[in-house]
């Protein structure tokens, strides 16, 4: 058996910069990981398949795991497939990339099982075949993505060492969002950024990479927000009594805020739940970078 992780990411900013003709946006958007992770495991010498431990979801060939078989089969014809097992811990229409990771984890563990395996560049490509963001979590590490998500920027060693080890909480309400819904949703109010403005505020992010770029903002937000109350309602109440601002990471549902030794994991659980009922979830985590 062959175990790999499927490490969340966050959106730390997401600039939606104008809409394409082939229907996708383009995006810059700023992606890091953190240590909340799915796990999947092949268990080679069995049946192409996949089981999971969370009912809700489908283990058939709409599963995006089946998927990246799938594609990696067709570039490597007589690749070792077998069975998959996927425990969840990442939440699902949150924004935090489970699904995609759940990609690229499944063709790095068939890469490890093939005598030939096929290098990181080739792995990329096939993960854009499944979806748009799955790229990035071949090597889950922070990078700017642009296009539609498959161009892939890493960041250099020191704004990589100045992510790494920050200290995260993620707040997610009992629903999530659809990520169709929430470019629509945008494309209908037509707000898109400037590019050349997205580009400056990420560089000068870079330059000084130990500050939050929590603050380079999140275009979907205020349509999402618009449309889902519970979301901005809450988080003005998690700020008011944390005192720390929170951001969407990616389309949502799912939010993030930095936070220092010392937080009141208890005090937000408590306002969490009051604000969002029992369904909400609430994690600590930290970016791996």
């Amino acid at each position: 058996m062959l175990v790999e992780a499927a490490h969340a990411k966050l959106n730390l900013s997401l600039a939606i910069t104008g809409r394409r003709a082939d229907g996708f946006h383009e995006l810059i958007s700023l992606v890091a990981s953190v240590s909340l992770a799915d796990h999947l495991a092949l268990h080679l010498g069995q049946p192409l398949g996949l089981t999971c431990d969370d009912p809700s979801l489908p283990v058939d060939g709409t599963n995006l795991v089946l998927q990246a078989a799938a594609a990696y089969v067709r570039r490597r014809p007589g690749a070792v497939v077998g069975r998959f097992h996927l425990a969840k811990k990442i939440p699902h229409g949150a924004g935090l990339g489970g699904g995609s990771s759940d990609v690229a984890a499944a063709l790095r563990l068939l890469n490890r099982a093939t005598p030939e395996p096929l290098g990181l560049p080739e792995l990329e490509s096939i993960a854009a075949e499944v979806g748009s963001d799955c790229p990035f979590f071949v090597r889950s590490q922070a990078a700017i993505m642009r296009g539609r998500g498959e161009r892939l920027e890493i960041l250099s060693v020191a704004a990589r060492a100045a992510l790494a080890g920050r200290k995260v909480v993620l707040v997610k309400p009992p629903f999530g969002v659809p990520t169709p819904e929430a470019y629509a949703l945008l494309a209908k109010a037509g707000k898109y950024r400037p590019a050349a403005q997205a580009e400056a505020e990420l560089a000068a992010w870079i330059a000084q990479p130990a500050s939050d770029p929590s603050v380079l903002g999140n275009d979907l937000a205020a349509p999402v927000f618009a449309k889902y109350l519970a979301l901005p309602v809450g988080l003005e109440c998690f700020r008011l009594n944390t005192g720390v601002n929170w951001q969407l990471t990616g389309s949502g549902s799912a939010c993030f805020a930095f936070v220092s030794d010392g937080f009141d994991h208890a005090r937000l659980r408590a306002d969490v739940q009051r604000a969002w009922g029992p369904g909400a979830w609430v994690q600590e985590t930290v970016i791996s970078a």
